[in-house]
């Protein structure tokens, strides 16, 4: 059979154990295809073909429920339910995500499913409403790539295990998150794979789930013997199996780490595709953390599995040292590390990404902003230039952030600027600082950049004008100054600042402008609802000053056309400059 005739999955329920081998290859030339041209997961996909076939060989979806966590695995979950087009067809890929999407498949993807960790609370509500209504089937939870370390997965774990009738666990345990994985947990997984399962110490009984353990998690002839003795269980039930991350594909294989996400890279070596090199922002944070490490006997680096993000390839780790903590795929741990730490004098930097720091909200309160811990937290992938899944979006950490008191957050417009608040926010052991990495555009500065932020919330006028006054919010200051140069071209004279801090307001500077303009102008890349833009609205709602914030909108997008979406929300400098041309 060839991979493209499979339109669901009872066309595979009556294959031979041969042709679900060779079903598997085409899957895996088809994930090999998909992301060589435009990126995306290659080794978790390739490690989980066979245990995904088993899987809809042997359940019956979507009668069954089937839950993927984190679903940056579930490619194959979608050739079986009607999207192969999206792996063989360039023309095709767009129609098609990187995670389980509801609205592409309703059937067959349950959630929405790009964090980790949630899989098993979710499937035992699933379960609970299944037993209220006195029906029958079976409720899977797929869950892999590190996500077990999540806390709530240890929440899904004790309540599951109190639920006395049918809920599977399958553990795709391929020894990796998106780096190595780190933590207790994993001791207890290789203890269990180094004894076939018969260790005496087992994490999933001690919860109350009995346990079954497959050593050839990618036999597909294996895997189907096992889901079929677990199926339509009573009793909650785990079934841990042993994969390899890139399976089938040997770059992949021998380099796990790069290619959990590949850019566009050739198949035949895995080379990733010729694009010139440019300096970064990330490239800034590297060097800082180098120089950090050098400078001060008690640096501590924390990341969340997500050390590529900040530049911290396996070499850096390895030269940082016991300077480098890896607190695995668990947000709310990194930051009461972060704030532990700092409470006894470390010089704490944590980096997070922006869509997984919302897990960590309470921490972020009651742990680092209650407490006089002061440490330097990067938050980077944010705004409509970060990551365009829907599940992934980066749109709201302004508002998040800058509502806990107590927390500076800072955005840089440059890199100068980013650098020297990096070794401020470090330096100093007063304050609670969070730096937005920068990710809309490169840019140098062409003024002075200060090197100390102790003068809280004070705004950096850049240019000084009349009428209107621009205030462009980091990395789109880039914006606010073409918007400038756009109104001196019709004769207007606008004044042009950079605040520096978005979690508070210049009042005195604000209050200055009633002077000689008429018009207030807020540009943040971030969701203009409790964002930035709306603080300085209301710092100024009695002066008698026009307001106009502009950034995102407080809604989901998926997939989007970066420079489509500016335009949809009036953010091009064009826009911006003729909106303002009207409102004067």
């Amino acid at each position: 059979m060839q991979l493209e005739d499979i339109k669901s999955p009872a066309d595979i329920k009556g294959l031979g154990y041969s042709e679900l081998e060779d079903i598997a290859s085409q899957m895996r030339q088809a994930v090999l295809n998909r992301t060589s041209q435009i990126g995306g997961h290659v080794g978790p996909n390739l490690g989980s073909v066979e245990a995904i076939i088993a899987l809809h060989y042997v359940f019956d979806a979507p009668t069954d429920r089937l839950v993927y966590d984190v679903s940056h695995q579930a490619f194959p979950h979608k050739m079986l339910t009607g999207r192969v087009d999206g792996f063989l067809d360039r023309d095709d890929f767009s129609k098609v995500g990187e995670y389980t999407c509801p609205p592409e498949s309703p059937e067959y993807d349950i959630f929405w499913a790009g964090h980790t960790s949630p899989a098993l609370s979710l499937c035992v509500g699933l379960a609970k409403a299944r037993d209220l209504k006195k029906d029958r089937y079976n409720v899977v939870a797929f869950v892999g790539d590190g996500a077990l370390s999540g806390g709530v997965a240890f929440e899904g774990l004790d309540a599951g295990g109190a639920l006395n009738s049918n809920l599977i666990c399958i553990i795709n345990d391929n020894q990796m998150a998106i780096a190595e994985d780190h933590g207790g947990i994993y001791s207890n997984l290789r203890q269990l794979r180094e004894t076939n399962g018969t260790a005496a110490d087992n994490l999933f009984k001690s919860f109350g789930w009995d346990y079954m353990y497959v050593a050839e998690g990618n036999n597909v002839e294996k895997l189907i013997e096992a889901y079929r003795k677990v199926k339509d269980s009573s009793k909650p039930t785990v079934i841990h199996i042993n994969t390899q991350k890139g399976e089938g594909y040997v770059p992949a294989e021998q380099y796990r780490e790069a290619f959990h996400f590949r850019n566009p890279y050739e198949i035949a070596t895995g080379e990733l595709l010729k694009i010139p090199p440019k300096p970064n922002y990330t490239t800034v944070l590297k060097d800082f953390i180098n120089r950090s490490a050098k400078k001060y006997p008690r640096f501590l680096v924390i990341t969340s599995a997500t050390p590529d993000d900040f530049a911290l390839t396996p070499r850096e780790r390895e030269a940082l040292g016991e300077h480098y903590m890896d607190v695995a795929i668990a947000e709310q741990t990194g930051v009461s590390v972060m704030a532990g730490a700092a409470r006894d004098g470390a010089k704490v930097v944590y980096g997070v990404v922006a869509t997984f720091l919302q897990r960590a909200y309470d921490q972020l309160v009651e742990d680092w902003a209650m407490d006089n811990s002061p440490a330097l937290m990067v938050v980077c992938e944010t705004g409509i230039n970060g990551i365009v899944d829907q599940t992934h979006l980066g749109f709201w950490d302004i508002a998040m952030i800058t509502s806990i008191p107590e927390i500076i957050y800072l955005a840089p417009a440059n890199m100068e600027e980013y650098d020297a608040m990096l070794e401020w926010a470090l330096a100093q052991d007063k304050f609670k600082v969070a730096v937005r990495q920068p990710v809309y555009s490169i840019q140098h500065a062409d003024y002075e950049v200060d090197k100390d932020y102790s003068d809280l919330d004070k705004f950096k006028v850049i240019k000084e004008g009349k009428d209107v006054a621009i205030i462009a919010a980091g990395d789109f200051f880039v914006k606010g100054r073409e918007v400038a140069d756009l109104l001196a071209e019709a004769g207007i004279n606008a004044t042009l600042i950079n605040p520096r801090f978005i979690s508070g307001v210049d009042k005195e500077l604000l209050d200055s402008l009633k002077d000689n303009h008429r018009l207030v102008v807020t540009i943040e890349n971030g969701s203009i609802e409790g964002g930035f833009g709306q603080r300085v609205a209301s710092a100024l709602g009695t002066s008698g000053l026009k307001v106009l914030n502009l950034g995102l909108e407080k809604r989901f997008v998926d997939r989007y056309n970066v420079k489509e979406l500016e335009e949809k929300y009036g953010l091009l400098p064009e826009q911006i400059a003729d909106r303002i041309k009207s409102l004067l």
